[in-house]
């Protein structure tokens, strides 16, 4: 279990630690696609299609033979469509204090769904991956990002062969949250997805108190941090709050998250659960461990709850 007790640093340490943490919400440095869904001896096409506000956005369309079903792939923030190298520098020191520092890689997720019956469209979020910069580059938690969900269910509705398919979405964290924004935005373009399977949404106050804190940092100086964002992006910590957009979600909802994570605090998803106005609805818990990465691999390791979520809505 990673250290969540350092010792305090000086208030110079503590100033640097807050514009690093501040600049990553402006300009994030964009981690590499090192893997393709030809690892897994799966078929696919290079796609483009822009966002709805015609953002050019880059991905892969995965074939299934004789399905009428798609999956949509929304990915963490930071990461690209093919995962994260947190095995490699830079990434592996951003992450390690919080034992996060080893690679995510979501192309065995895809032979997955591939295998299951689903055909898979699985793309870069703007200002990630290959896909373009937009909004001055900046990270919005899910507010400008949720226009690439739109945009992402309008290619399938618009793209020949894929234009009358069931819609499914797989959207995790920064993913998750751009969904949620999109159904509070746009609630009407849900009426032609299924459902969602959304892996660890998270609000920016908790996640950035728990990296406070395994700083060392003092809570108190979150209020500074939030000045610095909203100085550098004219978002606020308090505007980009996923538990609120939860109440918006307008389709069957399966979220899961690990339990421990010393990321987040396990209030966080439960709130934005209990928010959903839907009865159609689950929540599962990731137990036995502290690290996020484990909640974005579950997928690989017990894929069938989720699974069993899509079969039963896109039947």
């Amino acid at each position: 279990m990673p250290d969540i007790n350092p010792a305090k640093p000086s208030k110079e340490t503590i100033n640097q630690i807050l514009e690093h943490m501040s600049d990553v919400f402006r300009n994030l440095p964009r981690s590499p696609i090192l893997h393709k869904p030809s690892e897994a001896g799966l078929v696919y096409e290079n796609i483009s299609f822009p966002s709805i506000d015609g953002i050019p956005l880059e991905g892969w369309f995965i074939p299934c033979k004789n399905s009428e079903k798609v999956i949509i792939a929304n990915h963490p923030m930071g990461f690209t469509r093919s995962g994260l190298p947190a095995h490699l520098e830079p990434w592996k020191s951003v992450w390690c204090a919080s034992g996060n520092d080893f690679e995510v890689n979501f192309i065995p997720d895809y032979k997955i769904l591939h295998d299951a019956g689903y055909n898979v469209l699985a793309y870069d979020l703007r200002n990630h991956g290959h896909s373009s910069a937009a909004n001055g580059g900046i990270i919005s938690t899910g507010i400008y990002e949720s226009r690439d969900v739109l945009g992402s269910i309008n290619y399938i509705r618009n793209r020949k062969g894929t234009n009358k398919m069931k819609i499914g979405l797989f959207s995790r964290c920064l993913g998750c949250d751009a969904t949620f924004y999109a159904m509070q935005s746009n609630p009407e373009v849900f009426n032609q997805v299924s459902c969602l399977v959304g892996a660890q949404p998270v609000s920016e106050e908790i996640i950035l108190s728990k990296q406070l804190s395994l700083a060392g940092i003092p809570k108190e100086r979150l209020k500074d941090l939030n000045e610095l964002i909203v100085l550098k992006t004219s978002l606020s910590i308090a505007e980009r709050d996923a538990r609120e957009w939860a109440k918006s979600v307008c389709i069957p909802t399966f979220l899961y998250q690990v339990s421990d994570d010393v990321l987040t605090s396990p209030t966080d998803v439960q709130t934005m659960f209990d928010n959903i106005p839907s009865e159609d609805k689950q929540l599962q818990w990731i137990p036995d461990t502290t690290v996020r990465w484990n909640g974005y691999l579950e997928f690989q390791k017990r894929p069938e709850p989720m699974l069993d979520w899509f079969q039963k809505h896109m039947q």
